[in-house]
């Protein structure tokens, strides 16, 4: 299989990851099984997982919540509102995003190729790339009306940026360039399963009703940084007031009242989701009483931003912010955590 120009990506007003196909296809172009790219797939139930350890997770015991928002900040395009009463279940959830040595157990243990080893390439953000190999990879490999990424030949997992890179000081900063295939392969092994976008928000918000983050309604209290998010002027000067010019370590910065680190910033967090815009707008039972999102799509959601958002342009490190992505999709700011049944 060879990939697709990887700078086809649409304009979008987001630093957030571009989609590496259309709609849900490989990164040729092509569906896996052959059908035509405009298709929209059925979705499979979420399945029950509750097999996998429970160490490094917690347990939430559901009911009802306030999910969504409609504050003056939201993307209205990317559907935040409406608010809405979500009842849940019981669950448990990582306490943070899947590590890089995490990973690299699975990966030894069930010899799993990544999607991005498969194609040979995955985006990294320009200003972490040597200048002139960002130079000369940026004639052909930059994702025109987001420039700031590159399509690096030999990125993946355990090559952040490429051939000359590796993970060895970067062991317990979450996994990146993971695709939510990979994803999904990961929870399989490990006995649990990707989150709802209810679950994941419900779990974010950490007991707070409403909150624009996990924390509270204020960036920033006291002065005092809460997540890894980008401070300066983007994408041009990263002044990293909070300590990191790219990810930190899964458990930085304060946890929020239910014990979770970085639901905020640092990585985008894929879930289990089809991505809609308004889908859950429908008032009935499938979208309040443990909804799952609708039964197909192109993109599934991610959610909590990364360490690539800013104010001025991707203000979307807010808990009920939401983008989509092609599940073939890898990057440098896209991560996973996990979650088991009762």
């Amino acid at each position: 299989m060879t990939a697709s120009n990887p700078t086809d990506a649409p304009r979008r007003k987001s630093c957030c990851t571009p989609p590496s196909g259309g709609g849900v296809v490989s990164r040729s172009g092509v569906r896996e099984d052959g059908a035509d790219c405009r298709s929209v797939p059925t979705a499979e139930p979420i399945p029950c997982a509750d097999s996998g350890s429970t160490d490094g997770m917690v347990r939430l015991e559901g009911g009802d919540f306030l999910m969504g928002s409609v504050s003056p900040e939201v993307f209205e395009a990317d559907g935040e509102g409406p608010v809405r009463h979500v009842t849940l279940r019981p669950f448990y959830v990582d306490v943070h995003t899947v590590s890089v040595a995490d990973f690299r157990r699975f990966v030894a243990q069930a010899g799993y190729t990544t999607d991005a080893e498969r194609f040979g390439w995955s985006f990294v953000f320009r200003n972490h790339l040597p200048r002139k190999y960002a130079d000369r990879l940026a004639r052909t490999r930059a994702v025109v009306g987001l420039e700031w990424w590159i399509a690096v030949p030999s990125a993946r997992w355990d090559r952040p940026e490429g051939e000359r890179s590796d993970v060895k000081d970067r062991l317990y900063h979450p996994v990146t360039h993971v695709s939510w295939n990979d994803a999904i392969a990961y929870c399989r092994w490990a006995g649990k399963r990707l989150a709802t976008e209810a679950e994941w928000e419900y779990a974010a918000r950490g007991g707070l009703e409403q909150a624009t983050y996990p924390w509270g309604n204020e960036l920033a209290p006291a002065g005092k940084h809460r997540c890894n998010i980008w401070q300066g002027r983007f994408p041009h000067q990263d002044t990293a007031e909070d300590g990191y010019a790219g990810t930190c370590p899964v458990t930085a910065f304060e946890n929020n009242g239910y014990g979770l680190y970085n639901c905020s910033g640092n990585t985008w967090e894929w879930t289990a989701d089809w991505m809609s815009t308004d889908h859950h707008a429908q008032q009935h039972r499938d979208t309040r009483d443990n909804p799952t999102g609708p039964h197909g799509g192109t993109h599934k959601t991610q959610k909590g931003g990364s360490f690539l958002c800013h104010r001025s342009y991707c203000n979307r490190y807010r808990v009920a912010a939401r983008i989509g992505n092609t599940p073939d999709s890898s990057a440098a700011n896209a991560g996973f955590r996990c979650v088991r049944d009762i």
